[in-house]
């Protein structure tokens, strides 16, 4: 029988010491590149570097010797093992969808030797932590600052989601360190359901997320197209000459009705959230615009709401609307949803019950400096300018820095003939936020003044 060729420990400390510094330069290197690579996702990922301990490398040394030495004669001398993690970092994501995403920008920006996904080949009984990792060749250019002296060529990037972090800092305490792995069945159990209890948290955090998501972007495409039509019929009044105010006293317009302009058509693209659509962007079932009345959650009316009033179906909106505030939610909701209603009576020119609700929001959320802002922006419309001034001072008593309520006050000055007043809520707008529109205001009542 041969004999069995061990480690010379002293020598292999020696030799890894000797290169603590150079890999721990690399480190910091690679961690602020990945940072600036990873940066561009919204969630913005956390990540962390480290270097193996020599006692972590020396146990993995002796493993990796005992699993490719062969039992017919012994190690050979030749027989060395690769440690290729020596040098490793993680990139720790919020939500699971991070984890694709984070993954190819890798791809993109360095030279992956390996991918290998670990735990994805467990079964619901099973406890294991589940991780991307990469294996990158270390740039030249970084190895190269330390004249390739870190004695390591490769790095390990693990990728996973913050729960999934956590869960694999305790099981490698648990298990991985532990002179035994848990035995006895029920301890078995309790840690399987410890670890499928995190991934169904993953997995509820991310249809929350998308959720979120979609209610965002139909509650940004209502709010984008309602402001850029009212500054669009409100700048159409101040830089053209005036028409006179029709019986109603609604203001008569050659061009298309208020309504039009405030609202346009645009298409919605709900089809990312399961719970709101079925790919195909319907509502949710149940729930139309010619059926309000489902048995389902606030959120998903919300969500079907601002759908239809991007579709432009305003009265099956105002109807949804309508129907969550018959649920009488809490104070906040309802504000909430007097100011979406408000919105939406506003596309159809119903300006009294626009404003009504405007106030209404208002008076259930005395902070909501958005609803007095609408109110003024109506009353400006419609010409009632003492009330728009009010209704623009309450906004700015509760938020001051709102450039565009600053510009909407100075057009109501401007309106009064109060053309110095006027510049100076431009002036106050334009210190906040340099604007056509308001530069373009700002040289007419410079004119006005003759300044």
């Amino acid at each position: 029988m041969d004999t069995v060729i061990f480690p010379d420990q002293d020598a292999l400390r020696k030799e890894y010491d000797a290169n603590i510094a150079a890999r721990t330069f690399v480190v910091r290197e690679l961690e602020t590149r990945i940072e600036e690579v990873v940066a561009v996702l919204p969630s913005h990922p956390r990540v962390k570097g480290r270097v193996k301990t020599f006692e972590s490398y020396f146990k993995k040394y002796i493993r990796l010797l005992k699993k490719e030495t062969p039992f017919n004669g012994g190690l050979q001398e030749d027989i060395l093992p690769l440690i290729t993690d020596t040098i490793g970092l993680r990139v720790i994501c919020p939500f699971l969808e991070d984890l694709a995403a984070v993954e190819e920008l890798l791809k993109e920006n360095f030279e992956v030797i390996e991918v290998e996904r670990k735990g994805g080949d467990h079964t619901f009984r099973e406890f294991g932590y589940e991780s991307i990792h990469l294996l990158i060749t270390i740039p030249a250019d970084i190895l190269n600052k330390r004249e390739n002296c870190c004695g390591s060529k490769t790095a390990e990037i693990q990728i996973r989601t913050i729960l999934q972090d956590a869960w694999a800092e305790v099981e490698h305490e648990l298990i991985y360190k532990a002179e035994f792995s848990p035995f006895d069945s029920p301890l078995k159990r309790k840690l399987a359901a410890v670890n499928a209890t995190l991934s169904l948290a993953d997995i509820i955090f991310q249809e929350i997320r998308s959720y979120q998501r979609e209610l965002n972007g139909e509650l940004g495409k209502r709010r984008n197209s309602f402001f850029k039509k009212i500054e669009e019929s409100t700048d159409a009044v101040l830089f053209t000459e005036e028409k006179p105010l029709a019986e109603d006293g609604a203001p008569s317009y050659d061009a298309p009705t208020l309504g039009e302009l405030a609202v346009t058509a645009v298409t919605s693209a709900a089809s990312a959230a399961a719970v709101t659509s079925n790919g195909g962007g319907e509502f949710v079932s149940g729930v139309s615009p010619a059926n309000p009345a489902a048995n389902v959650s606030i959120d998903d009316l919300l969500l079907n709401a601002l759908y239809a009033h991007n579709k432009n179906q305003i009265p099956q909106a105002i109807a949804i609307y309508t129907q969550i505030l018959e649920m009488k939610p809490d104070t906040t909701i309802s504000s909430l949803i007097y100011k979406h209603r408000g919105m939406a009576y506003f596309a159809r020119s119903h300006y009294e019950e626009a404003i009504a609700d405007f106030s209404q929001s208002l008076e259930l959320d005395p902070r909501s400096y958005k609803a007095a802002y609408y109110r003024g922006v109506i009353c400006t419309v419609l010409r009632r300018y003492p009330e728009a001034i009010d209704s623009f001072n309450k906004a700015l008593e509760i938020n001051p820095y709102q450039p565009y309520c600053l510009y909407r006050r100075g057009q109501v000055y401007f309106h009064l003939e109060d053309y110095p007043q006027a510049l100076g809520d431009c002036e106050a707008a334009l210190a906040l936020e340099s604007f056509d529109a308001g530069r373009k205001f700002k040289e007419l009542l410079l004119t006005k003044l003759k300044m």
